[in-house]
């Protein structure tokens, strides 16, 4: 289908949210290296590679919008990616108690044929509260994100380890700016008003 819409992600948080501006769209997994780069930046890694997401996908849909994001958080300088087990949610939340983490979430729209590309990187900040052993603990056993950049889901009870929120767009702590995406979106003429 001519100038479809193509989701380069397999994350169901990501489908969930781009249902939200009620377009029709498929899903493809992307093909993309993302090793970071010696002494690459947060935000120049994810735009990097939510534009290599997009494009990995130009030969399977040359004639559709591709969208490709990718994140990752910053805690005291350094990127915290996913934690895999426990223990290391345990460490990582441990280190976010009473401190802040900024989530940087990168976004491209393509298209292959006309070559035309968007991108943009969309801060947010996190700041949490003073976390006990006990509740991170709790969190981590009801929660269980250990699939999740920082260690926790803001979508869901990881708003309870919160004390604000700053930022422009909260779609962009689950991994999709949706006003970002919107404004690109309308640019090429998509409007989910329309």
């Amino acid at each position: 289908m001519p100038d479809s819409l193509v989701l380069a992600s397999t994350s169901p948080f990501r489908q969930a949210l781009l249902s939200k501006l009620g377009l029709p769209f498929i899903t493809a997994a992307p093909d993309a290296d993302e090793t970071p780069r010696a002494q690459e930046a947060a935000d120049t890694l994810v735009t990097r590679l939510a534009v290599a997401k997009a494009q990995s996908l130009a030969a399977a849909y040359p004639d559709s919008w591709i969208i490709g994001s990718d994140q990752v958080c910053v805690l005291d300088g350094a990127i915290t990616g996913k934690p895999h087990t426990p223990a290391r949610a345990f460490a990582q939340l441990r280190q976010a108690s009473g401190n802040a983490i900024t989530c940087y979430t990168g976004l491209a729209l393509y298209h292959p044929r006309s070559q035309r590309l968007m991108q943009c990187c969309e801060p947010f900040v996190v700041h949490f509260r003073d976390l006990s052993d006990e509740e991170i603990r709790s969190y981590i056993e009801k929660e269980q994100p250990l699939q999740c950049a920082g260690s926790f889901k803001s979508e869901g009870l990881g708003i309870c380890l919160f004390e604000r929120l700053e930022g422009r767009d909260p779609n962009t702590l689950v991994g999709l700016p949706l006003i970002a995406l919107g404004a690109m979106l309308r640019s090429v003429g998509i409007n989910p008003l329309g």
